[in-house]
């Protein structure tokens, strides 16, 4: 097994929003077992649970993330995962998701499209924005 840390964590909506999980910390642990399983641990603060919690799966149900790991220049990783548990732990929560990584770069640029496009932007600025933000890779803004 190998762990990392994990920078930013977002919850893809199916209609490919993103909802921010402002992380007090987080962890991330790549199994390396044949079924390619990771297990990603948010710990978050209560009062930003309580905002987060109706965007949230029921335990076990299915949801895709966006998270970020080591440095937060990296290309985001897209995971299809399931919420295993939700722990209280004095005035935070522990969120504990289990899945496999997909691809990042394609989807990335499709929820980084999708953002631009409800931002307004078409034609040349849509593609100068587009071509900036593909390089920089910042964390999507939160459409909520």
């Amino acid at each position: 097994m190998k762990s990392f840390k994990l920078i930013s964590l977002q919850i893809v909506t199916e209609n490919l929003h993103v909802i921010d999980i402002a992380l007090t910390d987080g962890l991330i642990i790549n199994k390396e077992n044949d079924a390619r399983t990771w297990l990603l641990e948010a710990f978050v603060e209560e009062d930003h649970f309580k905002e987060l919690e109706p965007s949230l799966p029921n335990i076990d149900g299915e949801v895709y993330i966006q998270a970020v790991i080591t440095k937060k220049d990296n290309e985001p990783a897209l995971f299809h995962t399931a919420l295993r548990t939700i722990r209280k732990v004095g005035n935070h929560y522990s969120l504990l998701f289990v899945g496999e990584i997909k691809k990042t770069r394609s989807k990335y640029a499709e929820l980084l499209l999708e953002d631009l496009v409800q931002k307004g932007l078409v034609g040349d600025e849509l593609i100068n924005e587009f071509k900036q933000k593909i390089r920089s890779k910042p964390k999507l803004a939160t459409n909520k």
